[in-house]
């Protein structure tokens, strides 16, 4: 018995929050749709935010975005939570901050994201799709884009690492 406890917790330790447990590739359901043309085409793409709203990331277009990649089930992301909320709150209007809830079902994505502020918007992706058109492969994952729709920044950073990216973009 103590072996097969030493077993699982072996295989929990190694999927941990750094890799993904699910290949999004894999994950059934369409690509994400088709926005406004003329925006950059990092942000041609709708979604669907948890509460149910339409999401249309064309309308970021002209500033800075910062784009949250996570899991519910998560230990480092759900230790994000107070940064990327107090980040949209330091930038305000300047910043978009989008926090993207996947590899899990909808209710445990609307659970985890009742624990972001409110300044955050959160999109619900179990298809994987907006994780798929940013070629996100695992969690937690940053993409900072410049007001052009340029990457300025992905992968893992850490609280003051992100502050200082934003806080350059906005300069």
């Amino acid at each position: 018995m103590r072996t097969l406890a030493l077993l699982i917790a072996t295989a929990a330790l190694l999927a941990g929050c750094g890799t993904n447990t699910a290949n999004t590739a894999d994950i059934p359901g369409s690509a994400a749709g088709v926005s406004n043309a003329s925006a950059p085409s990092s942000l041609r793409f709708t979604a669907e935010t948890v509460a149910g709203t339409d999401f249309d990331a064309s309308k970021l277009a002209g500033k800075p975005a910062v784009f949250w990649f996570w899991a519910p089930w998560c230990p480092t992301c759900r230790a994000q939570i107070s940064g990327v909320s107090e980040l949209a709150e330091q930038f305000g209007d300047d910043v978009a901050v989008v926090g993207v809830g996947a590899l899990d079902e909808e209710a445990a994505i609307a659970d985890f994201a009742s624990n972001v502020g409110d300044a955050v918007t959160v999109v619900s992706d179990p298809d994987g799709a907006v994780w798929r058109h940013f070629e996100v492969t695992s969690q937690s994952t940053y993409v900072v884009l410049d007001a052009d729709g340029d990457e300025a920044a992905t992968g893992f950073l850490d609280d003051q690492a992100l502050v200082d990216v934003v806080d350059d973009l906005v300069g």
